[in-house]
């Protein structure tokens, strides 16, 4: 069963104010979680931030795009990606 992902309303919103290069990497960022799970230890910088929070680098270099992700239920497999824009206001 694939994961579910979507995004907060203020993630959608930082998401639609990115160059289009990075929203097209967070497109293979989410389809990866739809297809194989939040844990993606395959993208630069993967790290959990908590017990179901999770980020990565989009774009090293500068500026640092970051995305944040949380699960928010495991039993219906849901993620929402709470953060989408540079590294320097990323909710840590």
């Amino acid at each position: 069963m694939a994961w579910i992902v979507s995004y907060s309303k203020k993630a959608e919103k930082q998401y639609l104010k990115l160059p289009q290069a990075m929203q097209d990497r967070i497109d293979f960022l989410t389809a990866e979680i739809e297809n194989m799970g939040p844990i993606r230890g395959n993208w630069k910088n993967y790290s959990k931030l908590g017990e179901h929070r999770h980020h990565c680098h989009i774009k090293t270099g500068r500026p640092t795009y970051v995305a944040v992700w949380e699960v928010t239920n495991e039993a219906v497999k849901l993620v929402e990606v709470v953060y989408a824009g540079t590294h320097e206001k990323a909710p840590y």
